[in-house]
């Protein structure tokens, strides 16, 4: 049972974001007189599905790692032009996605990533509505000894205002704020007996054993808040608070992945399939609004994945549009086939280096 349930929350999640994320393709898709062959949940031998009014298969796929849309015309998955196309008469070829403005074709590009970004914000607001948002006054309660915060001059009862140029309202983003930087000084400024006090911190490197049993690295300051709680938003408010948090977690995960290439942060901390599993099972364990809170950050982090510029993603097919646009034409078909082989091979790579990352800590 204990396996079971990691694999039933994990398929149960994957399958509403990737399912989010191709409607947004054929919403948009459709909305520009495009006709869509397929709407594929997952790859591979066709599991189960059924024909809408508009000759549409709607289908379960047996392979549930990610889904696709086929547009009428495309030759495959990835929108490359079909040979028979010279056979369409002027009506049906005008529903062809290659026969749409380079806007239209962006649009419905980007639609993907951008309702992935949308279910967050629905997700989160459901939760800072009905459950709340942790929160934690952005006071000190404790400064720890010998921290870089001690260092730096930081007393107890101080409100932080600003971090780094950033306004401060809630401790967890100072936290973020640390913990996503290269450990570089951080000027924050404190209101104390009524009073702006300017300081300037220098975190420092605390070595920890994670949930996975791995040695990791983290930046600290060492101070403490004992204000923990959660706050519930009116609608509009929690509308607000979803934005935001979604913008910040988008943020925050490029940084990361820039600290990657950089070298200041590991590429062990990249998860898979198998971890992302196991996320799933411990979240659903936990409670409902643990699942929804990690769906909403796999969704953020599903429409960011996608925006990378790397052919065969919806964030290459924006960069060949970019050139197309700059150009006045589009890059060849020889040249995208080249991409796209290239970019098969870096997502491939990508998904074999993730799932050898999670066999090491099963």
């Amino acid at each position: 049972m204990g396996f079971i349930t990691p694999l039933l929350a994990f398929l149960v999640l994957l399958t509403i974001l990737v399912f989010f994320h191709e409607l947004g393709h054929y919403w948009v898709a459709r909305k520009n007189g495009v006709k869509v062959d397929v709407f594929s949940v997952g790859f591979g031998p066709e599991l189960f599905g059924f024909y809408d009014k508009n000759k549409t298969r709607w289908k379960f796929s047996i392979i549930p790692l990610g889904g696709y849309v086929k547009m009428f015309g495309d030759a495959d998955v990835s929108s490359s032009t079909s040979a028979g196309n010279s056979d369409l008469s002027p009506e049906e070829l005008a529903t062809t996605f290659k026969a749409k403005s380079l806007g239209q074709r962006a649009a419905i590009v980007a639609a993907g990533p951008i309702a992935n970004f949308i279910l967050a914000i629905v997700l989160l607001t459901g939760l800072y509505s009905f459950v709340g948002q942790p929160y934690s006054s952005a006071i000190v309660a404790q400064v720890m000894e010998n921290s870089a915060a001690e260092a730096a001059g930081f007393q107890t009862n101080d409100k932080i205002i600003e971090a780094a140029g950033t306004e401060i309202d809630r401790f967890e983003q100072l936290q973020r704020l640390v913990q996503l930087g290269s450990g570089d000084p951080i000027d924050v400024v404190v209101e104390r007996d009524n009073q702006l006090v300017y300081l300037t911190v220098q975190p420092k490197v605390d070595l920890y054993t994670d949930h996975n049993g791995r040695e990791a690295k983290r930046w600290l300051i060492g101070i403490q808040s004992d204000q923990s709680s959660v706050k519930t938003h009116g609608f509009i408010s929690a509308v607000s608070a979803a934005v935001v948090e979604t913008y910040d977690v988008s943020v925050g995960t490029f940084k990361a992945i820039g600290q990657m290439f950089s070298g200041h942060r590991s590429v062990e901390e990249l998860g898979g399939p198998i971890q992302i599993a196991k996320m799933s099972g411990m979240a659903a364990e936990a409670g409902i609004e643990y699942y929804i809170g990690l769906m909403a950050m796999l969704s953020i982090n599903l429409g960011l994945l996608n925006l990378l510029p790397v052919p065969m993603l919806d964030g290459g097919h924006l960069l060949f549009y970019m050139i197309e646009a700059v150009s006045g034409k589009p890059l060849n078909e020889r040249a995208q086939e080249y991409c796209f082989r290239i970019g098969l091979a870096l997502v491939l790579s990508l998904m074999l280096f993730v799932t050898w990352n999670d066999l090491w800590i099963i």
